[in-house]
């Protein structure tokens, strides 16, 4: 379904149900699936629209929050629902997730940080227990529980989208039965509750200081442990040892007031539910990363195995499996994941000079370096948001166009190329000790599409290498816009 059906039927749901025409619908960055969000204001009041063409995900989802509301559970109140036309309204929790908070921390864990942490696995334990209190699991999909064909299941992505590809060599059969010996393992513990299955910090919003959860479509019945691996050994947000357990205990305890457990067995089955959420994680990182070559996965890899690393250092396993072991150290030993040298980019002789401009106005900027250009992007076969009025007069930094260009166009892809043919040019510039290299990014107008590509290859280079960039918008700044 286009763009405008899909606003047709969001602002018809926000007007039935609040009885106000929205004046805003600002589409949203997109998530990793094929839902597709808007926020649709009118005045005070705001909603949260989503389109899916999943029936099954939009039924569980629908069904889950009202039955987790009920239980006065922190997740989003279901406004107003057309699942016959896959589209629904929700609670609008604002725009500040507990990645953002990652996001801002720098290099130390801070106390605030970990309170947070503390809120949410305090209520992820209440989600848990309490939220599989008379949730239909029938509702859930592919499968309704977490068991053995499931772990098979991640563990076989793991295997093609992530050993294969990094040419890592194993006996297949050998890692076939590590496979099964650690999911018969893990299916040991109790595999009765509610588990989330993707609970990390981009589906958790901070509201006034709350934690609540999104995006748990794709839950189903298992294990406790699974969940809380999820977020204490997501990638990038590398907690530091002592705060995984201090937060591991936090959660115990909240867990003792809901249910008896023994906490001993219950860490001990933990530590292997994080070595199979590596797994998982590995192999999504492999499909997204090494297949599709997206980088924000690919930058994710060395996180990853690294919280391998800890585990197999630090965690002695009553079960062998030997295949499996040796696979993931040969890996991390290869350090073919590791990232360039920051250090090495950021002391270089480099300079990266990164320019938009307009085709039609200007054209291609000229080369004071006298190296003679270097790479010229072309951005205006990608959907122009300054075709439509809402977007004239804003550029490439305002949110809409961004959530557009996001959204609504071949943008990600776009640079996903980009930054692979730019990163092999700096790396190579960096060890040849060349002194330029300059980038530019050319759309009609030089105003939407060129500056949201120049501000992302800038951002990119800026966290991948470090290096010295001169950043120049040649339109805007025309108009004295101050870059």
């Amino acid at each position: 379904m286009n763009s405008r059906k899909i606003e047709a039927l969001l602002s018809d749901l926000f007007e039935t149900w609040s009885g106000k025409e929205p004046s805003l619908i600002l589409p949203l960055a997109p998530s990793g699936s094929d839902r597709i969000y808007y926020r649709l204001k009118e005045g005070s009041t705001s909603a949260i629209g989503a389109y899916n063409p999943g029936d099954k995900e939009n039924e569980a989802f629908v069904q889950f929050s009202n039955h987790f509301r009920s239980k006065e559970l922190p997740v989003p109140e279901i406004y107003l629902e057309k699942l016959d036309q896959k589209v629904y309204l929700q609670e609008d929790l604002g725009f500040t997730t507990l990645y953002s908070y990652l996001l801002q921390k720098g290099d130390y864990f801070p106390d605030y940080l970990i309170n947070i942490y503390k809120k949410v696995v305090r209520q992820l334990a209440r989600l848990q227990i309490t939220g599989a209190e008379g949730l239909n699991f029938d509702l859930c999909f592919p499968r309704k529980e977490f068991d053995k064909q499931s772990m098979l299941w991640d563990c076989n992505y793991f295997k093609y989208y992530f050993l294969k590809p990094a040419r890592v060599d194993f006996d297949e059969q050998a890692l076939e039965d590590d496979f099964h010996r650690l999911a018969d393992y893990l299916l040991q513990t109790d595999t009765n509750f509610f588990m989330f299955r993707d609970f990390q910090t981009r589906n958790i919003m901070i509201k006034g200081g709350e934690p609540y959860f999104i995006d748990y479509q794709g839950g189903r019945k298992g294990a406790l442990q699974y969940d809380l691996a999820s977020l204490l050994y997501q990638a990038k947000a590398n907690i530091p040892a002592d705060i995984r357990l201090e937060l591991l205990d936090y959660y115990l305890d909240a867990v003792e007031e809901l249910i008896d457990i023994d906490r001993a067995s219950f860490t001990e089955y933990y530590y292997g539910y994080v070595l199979m959420r590596c797994v998982q994680v590995l192999g999504a990182y492999g499909f997204r990363g090494l297949y599709e070559r997206k980088e924000h996965f690919l930058s994710s890899i060395p996180f990853a195995l690294r919280n391998v690393k800890w585990i197999f250092d630090n965690i002695d396993f009553p079960i062998e499996i030997p295949e499996l072991k040796n696979s993931l150290l040969d890996l991390i030993n290869s350090k073919q994941f590791e990232p360039f040298d920051k250090i090495k980019a950021s002391s270089s002789l480099l300079t990266v000079t990164v320019n938009s401009f307009s085709y039609k106005k200007g054209g291609i900027p000229g080369d004071d370096s006298g190296n003679g250009g270097g790479f010229v992007f072309d951005c205006r076969f990608i959907h122009n948001p300054g075709r439509y009025e809402p977007y004239k007069k804003l550029t490439g930094r305002d949110e809409s166009v961004i959530n557009f260009l996001k959204h609504h166009s071949q943008m990600g892809d776009f640079l996903n190329n980009v930054f692979r043919i730019v990163d092999q040019a700096v790396e190579d510039y960096i060890d040849r000790s060349f002194t330029h290299l300059m980038i530019n990014f050319g759309c009609t107008g030089g105003q939407h599409r060129s500056v949201y590509a120049a501000d992302a290859l800038t951002k990119h280079l800026n966290k991948k290498y470090g290096v010295k960039i001169k950043l120049n918008h040649v339109e805007q700044e025309k108009k004295n816009w101050e870059n």
